[in-house]
């Protein structure tokens, strides 16, 4: 195995952790910011439900693209 591919394979695990963890803490931010909104205005939470899920699955849409640019940039 060559050096370079070695260093590709740990950037891409380093790549898709990053993205992981990042995915992570955008959607507690998320959920978080949608709890107090609820707790504030209980008459609203299905539309802010509706918004959390949306916009979670736009984060984890984001961290799924980030992951596959990092798995084909390992094994380029």
């Amino acid at each position: 195995m060559e050096m370079g591919n070695s260093l590709a394979y740990f950037a891409a695990g380093i790549g898709a952790g990053l993205a992981v963890v990042g995915g992570a803490a955008g959607i507690g931010r998320l959920a978080a910011a949608a709890m107090e909104g609820t707790a504030r205005q209980p008459q609203a939470s299905g539309d802010i439900r509706t918004t959390m899920i949306i916009a979670a699955a736009l984060i984890e849409g984001a961290t799924l693209f980030a992951e596959v640019i990092c798995i084909l940039l390992a094994f380029k």
